[in-house]
């Protein structure tokens, strides 16, 4: 498919509109810049308010956790998801604090999660997905289904009514396989890409390089291909994550993109239809050295840079009130025109 850009026709009335406030010439920042791209996202000027914002966090398991790659143990996964559903994780306080819906779903939690909402499970792809440096992460019909959850979620939520949509995370050693993504679709080696996700010591880091580097040389040729290179690097919950972004893209409704995972998926999303990225906006640069890298490759520029490392979506969440503050500056702020006698 060929994604429709938004609207250069009311990219230029908003900035035409931004010009015309009663603000100094730029004084407004980047406001400014996010208010016009909520514009021709959102096809009108001024931008209509946010008031259905939706998080959806895809969970799943990685094989490369039990290589030393993390500092927590897998175990932590099952547990979050539950704590999500219990609203006490540090994404759902935020989410409650600006109005923001979550839903958690396992695409490919290592536990068969018994007791939670079926729904939760319902699309559940396979538990655990492959250790990516000693085999493929997923089955091609695997990553096809994958896909198709994640598109088939987003376009529920927008047929509901969803404005924008965010993505989020949750699968102890989900860095490395999001680090692998990046350093397939930028060509580069595991040395400029690898961070230390939870928290991993010195000789953790270097196991994890080793990781994406032997990941990477397994893969070989694979990676030209996007969805061939979700298949040997991803993961079920990542893959689900890309069919998110791209049914979103797709649908011309925006996406604010969290961290490393979320932007990597991103990265994926564009490979496989180009002109993706410009239905995304960055909530916050991480901590991680691949999320800078992929930023870079999609022209996208953080709202907020406070050292999150988190996950789960919450660094996009604590950015959604700045694009409250874009929209309202459109739409509130007088004309200098009508000051005017």
């Amino acid at each position: 498919m060929t994604i429709a850009l938004p609207s250069q026709q009311i990219q230029t009335e908003a900035r035409e509109r931004l010009a015309a406030l009663a603000t100094p010439a730029g004084a407004l920042g980047r406001l400014g810049d996010l208010g016009v791209w909520l514009c021709a996202v959102q096809g009108q000027v001024p931008p209509a308010p946010l008031t259905d914002v939706r998080l959806v966090i895809f969970a799943g398991d990685h094989g490369v956790a039990a290589h030393g790659v993390s500092a927590y143990p897998a175990e932590i996964t099952p547990a979050m998801v539950r704590t999500f559903l219990t609203g006490r994780a540090g994404v759902s306080a935020l989410a409650a604090a600006n109005g923001v819906d979550v839903r958690v779903l396992d695409l490919g939690v290592d536990d068969d999660l018994a007791g939670v909402p079926a729904e939760v499970t319902a699309h559940k792809v396979r538990r655990g997905s492959g250790a990516i440096h000693l085999e493929d992460a997923l089955t091609g019909e695997e990553t096809a289904r994958a896909l198709e959850v994640g598109a088939a979620v987003a376009g529920q939520a927008i047929a509901d009514g969803a404005q924008l949509l965010l993505s989020g995370d949750m699968g102890i050693g989900n860095t490395t396989p999001s680090a692998a993504l990046v350093a397939a679709a930028l060509g580069l080696p595991a040395s400029e890409v690898v961070g230390r996700g939870t928290g991993v010591d010195d000789e953790g880091l270097r196991r994890k390089e080793s990781v994406i580097d032997s990941a990477l040389a397994r893969a070989g040729a694979r990676t030209d291909d996007p969805v061939d290179t979700l298949t040997a690097l991803g993961s079920a919950d990542l893959a689900a994550t890309v069919g998110y972004l791209l049914e979103a893209a797709r649908s011309g409704v925006p996406v604010l993109l969290d961290g490393l995972i979320s932007v990597a998926c991103a990265v994926t999303a564009d490979r496989i239809e180009p002109g993706c990225a410009a239905w995304f906006a960055a909530g916050h640069r991480s901590t991680e050295p691949a999320q800078t890298l992929a930023l870079a490759k999609l022209g996208l520029e953080p709202v907020l840079d406070l050292g999150l490392r988190l996950g789960e979506g919450s660094g996009a969440v604590a950015a959604v009130p700045v694009l409250r503050e874009a929209i309202a500056v459109m739409s509130d702020v007088a004309l200098l025109s009508e000051l005017m006698p």
